[in-house]
């Protein structure tokens, strides 16, 4: 069986002067990046310097105001678009969020059913219903390996509503359900937040594996860990009045209509 990252192959990252301008004013500005693909990227900054404005910037999501960037050799923002087909986000507050209501079964067969959906080859509408349970067990088994969250572990095991799970094990789960997108680029705010030390190093390691197995990284972090194999990006605080996280979030939903 196929590996989630074995027709994978990450989205290289390049920009210059790259800046974004809400309706408060600059959300970040003259950023520059040089990442190939399968980079772990460490967004790193306070709350409040455009870290996740810059996040959703490249992954298709806002529209940049100034210099230019490339996601695997599409130029933003003309081809906004295709960067979005490529990239899927983790967790994101106010773009891609877990409901707390939910259990873990219910959101990985809600994101394969919408996987399902946007699979529209000619391939795939062939196959039986069979086929198509297994290849979805598969790629959810897949997924979950990939992100480290072993289902016998929750209290509930898959029943486990998302309210009950660790911080960490949610981290887990909305890597999980972004793989089983198979993107080029992964997206991931608020990596570290609320972690203990130990629980920190556990994430990054993470996103670490991911990185290693093919796919881009794109992780907003308050400070990024030591490490020759991560890019560090550093946002800086009181951009003239930036937008904010929640409000660059909104206005990326209200764009696009979807994450």
């Amino acid at each position: 069986m196929d590996s989630p990252h074995s027709e994978v192959t990450g989205a290289a990252i390049r920009a210059e002067g790259f800046g974004l301008k809400g309706p408060r004013g600059w959300a970040f500005r003259g950023v520059a990046i040089d990442a190939a693909p399968g980079s772990l990227v460490a967004v790193a900054g306070p709350s409040g310097s455009g870290r996740t404005c810059l996040l959703l910037a490249l992954t298709g999501r806002m529209k940049p105001a100034e210099g230019w960037a490339r996601v695997a050799g599409h130029q933003l923002p003309r081809k906004m678009a295709a960067v979005r087909r490529i990239s899927a986000l983790g967790h994101v507050p106010g773009v891609s969020e877990l409901d707390p209501a939910f259990t873990v079964a219910e959101h990985l067969r809600e994101r394969v059913m919408l996987q399902r959906r946007y699979d529209g080859s000619v391939r795939a509408l062939l196959r039986s219903p069979a086929q198509r349970r297994a290849e979805s067990r598969a790629r959810i088994d897949e997924a979950l390996a990939a992100a480290g969250l072993d289902l016998a572990s929750l209290p509930k095991r898959d029943h486990t509503s998302v309210r009950d799970l660790e911080r960490l094990e949610a981290l887990r789960l909305t890597v999980a359900l972004a793989l089983i997108q198979r993107p080029r680029l992964l997206a991931v705010d608020d990596t570290d937040l609320k972690l203990s030390d130990a629980e920190r190093a556990a994430a990054w390691a993470l996103l670490r594996s991911v990185a290693d197995a093919g796919t881009t990284v794109l992780a907003v972090c308050s400070e990024a860990p030591a490490g020759a194999d991560i890019t560090v990006v550093t946002t800086e605080a009181g951009a003239e009045d930036g937008a904010t996280s929640e409000e660059g979030a909104a206005d990326a939903f209200a764009t696009t209509g979807s994450a």
